[in-house]
């Protein structure tokens, strides 16, 4: 009975903090538990798949193995991402549905790998694939729902860092679970993220109707020119109906902002694949390869944490400005890890990294939330985050691909920054810092 108490009060705390400040009312609630949820399951089964082909193996052959992983599963990602995008806006009325069937399509993927990581089978790879797919078209969803369902005195990019803190904590737990879910075997993570994604097809069809809303919606076009104003007719052409959706653009600090966190979030993928070999073969500071994953796990885990709840704390002006900092921290970071490599400047590197990340995205919702019109403003989220996505993949084969030397491949890393970061302040001088008012053109 007491452990009761315990279990209902802990989730009528849960359920208090996520309905905070309206969300409850709104139905952003609804999707911050769907998330929390998403997460956990995502991460049994990065679990099982990284207790198989990382940790079980000689570095050397895990080498082999995460580059065929990253050539199985994300070649054929990327031919599909651009596909994502314009499907979705195909089927505005159905996202509660698409929700629910890429939670449903990972339970049937994680029941068939269970088998296949027990035997070793090959057909692991595809199924990975299939995972990976679901998970992305599901996290383009999502993006695409948030400025539907946040209450009308939250800012939109408050409510994408609530989003996703809440899929962050509930990572921590899930690495918990899944840890001792493996003891049990390899499949077991598996089997466990099964129930929690056939509990989230259930959950998705209980969100609001007005997620499948798709009233005055258009499909976004990027454009890079500051010259250019979207609600314009090009070369004083009256505007028709059938010419103006091609006409709409996201606007040149959209894409600044675009360019800036494709930057960061490839820095996120390279020290992540890696800094893990690294620390397999070269161990540094002293300390065992076990200990030092464990201490880069949680400073790239933490950083992220801490930009969400920066996040919280972001407004609207200055969102350039934001990035733009980011960025620089980042750099500064990365140079310092190459200068003077340790164990110490390694974990920094890595929650800046992580801090960066986070906070920049956040204010990048913030820009899209500022410069784009509300017809085209989910297209735009179903965009950015199809190349958020291959950014990291990018990162990551970089640093499959580089000898492991600390300082080598942390000065690569900070060059590629600096090249992003003057590209970025250029833009940014020639663009101006704008001010936090919403974007006056409307649908």
């Amino acid at each position: 009975m007491r452990t009761g108490r315990v279990v209902h009060g802990t989730g009528r705390r849960i359920r208090k903090a996520t309905s905070a400040d309206g969300a409850g009312e709104s139905g952003l609630a609804k999707l911050i538990e769907l998330h929390a949820l998403n997460s956990f399951g995502d991460m049994l089964i990065t679990i099982a798949l990284a207790s198989t082909i990382f940790f079980s193996v000689p570095t050397s052959e895990a080498r082999g193995r995460v580059a065929l992983y990253l050539l199985v599963t994300m070649a054929p990602f990327a031919l599909l991402a651009p596909v994502i995008g314009p499907l979705l806006d195909r089927l505005p009325h159905g996202r509660r549905a698409a929700m629910a069937m890429a939670m449903l399509s990972r339970a049937v993927l994680a029941w068939t790998m269970a088998s296949s990581i027990s035997g070793g089978n090959l057909a692991l790879y595809p199924e990975a694939l299939g995972c990976l797919v679901a998970s992305k078209a599901y996290g383009v969803v999502r993006s695409v729902v948030v400025p539907r369902l946040k209450p009308a005195r939250v800012t939109l990019v408050k409510a994408n860092s609530r989003v996703t803190l809440a899929g962050l904590l509930t990572t921590f737990l899930a690495a918990g679970v899944g840890g001792l879910l493996h003891l049990a075997g390899p499949a077991w993570p598996l089997r466990g993220a099964f129930l929690v994604f056939v509990i989230g097809t259930l959950m998705a069809f209980h969100l609001p109707r007005q997620v499948d809303s798709a009233k005055g919606e258009q499909r976004a076009v990027l454009h890079a020119s500051p010259h250019q104003d979207p609600g314009a007719p090009a070369s004083g052409v009256p505007e028709s109906p059938r010419t103006k959706a091609s006409l709409r653009t996201v606007g040149p600090s959209v894409v600044l902002g675009l360019r800036a966190v494709a930057a960061l979030r490839g820095l996120s993928g390279f020290l992540t694949l890696f800094l893990a070999f690294l620390l397999r073969v070269d161990p540094v500071g002293g300390v065992s390869p076990t200990v030092g994953l464990g201490l880069l796990a949680v400073a790239a885990g933490g950083g992220n944490a801490l930009g969400s709840v920066f996040g919280s704390w972001l407004r609207s002006r200055g969102a350039e400005a934001t990035i733009t900092l980011m960025l620089l921290l980042a750099t500064a970071a990365a140079v310092a890890a190459a200068l003077w490599y340790g164990i110490v400047t390694v974990l920094v590197v890595a929650a800046v990294a992580g801090i960066a990340a986070s906070l920049a995205k956040l204010a990048l919702d913030s820009l899209i939330q500022r410069d784009v019109p509300e017809a085209v403003r989910t297209s735009t989220f179903a965009r950015s985050e199809t190349l958020m996505q291959l950014s990291w993949v990018a990162g990551g084969a970089l640093g499959i691909l580089l000898p492991l030397d600390g300082t080598l491949g942390l000065s690569v890393a900070a060059a590629l920054l600096g090249v992003a970061l003057v590209w970025t302040v250029l833009a940014l001088v020639r663009l101006g810092v704008r001010g936090g008012a919403p974007h006056p053109r409307v649908a």
